[in-house]
């Protein structure tokens, strides 16, 4: 029997420590798009519309307002390690820009070594539950019901 209660300890053991070898590694995600070399190669500046590119390397990620149109491809690597906040460790940003006919003016590479870090904002609808979770709403309804409800 203790034989037994060794085995199942150094079992719990090494879970335990399983556990926090799987906490203290970290993860990395990669998230967007960014067309490879080649692709980009089929494109020529000056001959290109907007169709052709993307009908080459795909849609972009997104595209320009105020600079009619242009073209952006946005690649970014999250570092995630355990419950801290993740990590922008690379972001790529391909920009391809057209001209007045849609033509194809430019294409340019940054990356974070370019310059500041921009976050990528995500527009969020408002709703009209103001901290409120969803555990609070549950509780909340407890004791609200009624057998006549129920029933009908």
């Amino acid at each position: 029997m203790s034989v037994m209660r060794v085995g199942i300890r150094n079992i719990v053991i090494g879970l335990g420590l399983l556990a926090l070898v799987g906490c203290s590694l970290a993860t990395y995600r990669t998230h967007g798009y960014i067309p490879v070399e080649e692709d980009l190669q089929q494109i020529t500046v000056g001959v290109d519309t907007r169709a052709s590119v993307e009908e080459t390397i795909g849609a972009p990620t997104t595209s320009g307002f105020f600079d009619k149109g242009a073209y952006y491809y946005v690649q970014s690597r999250m570092r995630h390690f355990a419950y801290q906040k993740p990590t922008v460790v690379e972001r790529q940003v391909l920009a391809i820009s057209f001209d007045d006919a849609g033509v194809v003016r430019n294409i340019e590479r940054f990356s974070l070594e370019d310059g500041r870090v921009v976050p990528i904002s995500r527009r969020v609808t408002d709703s009209s539950i103001v901290d409120v979770n969803l555990l609070r709403q549950l509780l909340s309804k407890i004791g609200q019901f009624s057998a006549d409800n129920m029933l009908n």
